[in-house]
């Protein structure tokens, strides 16, 4: 039995003990189960929403521990065979790593009610998607007149000495330089336009931040444009601040956040109760409305007004990268984004 795993079992004996004791006929709860979840809106909409879910419906308990995608695998590699945690919450270069790295547990939908109400396709063998991501240009209605409606247009003005910059450490990063990339020739494995367009330009960009500061940066009047999600549009409109999401002419880019069950993971059963709870067309309705802005991946949800497309099915037709050809070449790109532009 493992530390996680002994110290686990001795907190939910004790409290079964007191509980049975206080109240007799209080059934013993059914374990629990550990996840990583991304810092912020994911950590605090799964312990407002999934885990009081997860305890009604399944008596199972929630432990979260926020990690960013990338932390989540360097954390799994580094505990050699060890889970640290039972699910992994991941976009796709981090899933694409973790199935290359043998990280995951075989999975299999069929152990799931709510799979059944997804697209067909969108399960496989290495985990599932939980949520929809659309990446595009976002602005300011009241600082321009007409909105930017190609990436070329962020390095003109009246866009460029607003624009914020930031670079491939996120997933809505990545695709959002290689699409700047192909406005100027490139492919989604040369990004060398890119960086031949921004030198010329780098000196009049509003402001350069970390992904995660990009939404302050906004929010605080540092600039008026930038690249990014939907549910980072809704997020800053639900605080009040003017900005509009804008569907490039070459077409909005989408991924999935997707769900893995850990190799070596000792509660299981409990980690596939957990996911078809996310899955759940309650849970993943509340996760869409304010204030978390998640796009669902179950078809029976009501597509709130506030997403770009009124069927999942229109995902099809949106553009989708392959992160098998992208992997090898993002760690490079970091570094050269760091030095030529930071």
């Amino acid at each position: 039995m493992t530390d996680r795993k002994a110290r686990r079992y001795f907190l939910q004996n004790s409290a079964a003990m007191a509980g049975a004791l206080t109240f007799p006929n209080l059934a013993f709860a059914k374990g629990s189960v550990s996840s990583a979840i991304y810092p912020g809106a994911w950590d605090e909409a799964y312990r407002k929403i999934v885990a009081p879910a997860l305890k009604k419906n399944a008596g199972v308990e929630l432990e979260l521990q926020p990690l960013f995608a990338v932390d989540q695998i360097a954390k799994a590699k580094a505990a050699r065979g060890r889970p640290v945690f039972d699910t992994f919450v991941l976009d796709p270069g981090p899933r694409a790593t973790g199935v290359a790295d043998g990280l995951f547990e075989k999975f299999d939908a069929n152990k799931m009610a709510n799979t059944s109400s997804l697209l067909p396709g969108m399960a496989d063998g290495f985990g599932v998607p939980i949520a929809a991501q659309f990446v595009g240009i976002a602005y300011n209605p009241k600082k321009f007149s007409k909105p930017p409606t190609r990436w070329a247009d962020l390095f003109t003005e009246p866009y460029l000495s607003r624009l914020g910059l930031t670079g491939f450490q996120t997933t809505f990063g990545t695709v959002a330089i290689i699409e700047f990339a192909k406005a100027f020739g490139g492919s989604v494995t040369n990004v060398d336009p890119f960086f031949s367009e921004l030198k010329k330009v780098l000196k009049k960009v509003a402001v350069i931040g970390a992904p995660a500061a990009m939404p302050g940066l906004f929010q605080q009047g540092q600039c008026d444009v930038m690249y990014t999600n939907t549910q980072t549009v809704g997020i800053l409109k639900s605080r009040g601040v003017d900005i509009e999401f804008v569907a490039p002419e070459s077409g909005i880019s989408t991924f999935f956040t997707t769900m893995h069950i850990a190799k070596g993971s000792e509660d299981i059963s409990n980690a596939y109760k957990y996911i078809d709870t996310v899955l759940s067309t309650d849970v993943q309705s509340q996760l869409m409305k304010p204030p978390y802005f998640m796009a669902p991946v179950n078809t029976a949800v009501a597509l709130d007004s506030s997403l770009p497309v009124k069927n999942l099915s229109e995902m099809k037709k949106m553009i989708q990268h392959d992160w098998s050809q992208i992997n090898p070449l993002r760690a490079e790109w970091i570094t050269r984004f760091n030095k030529e532009v930071s």
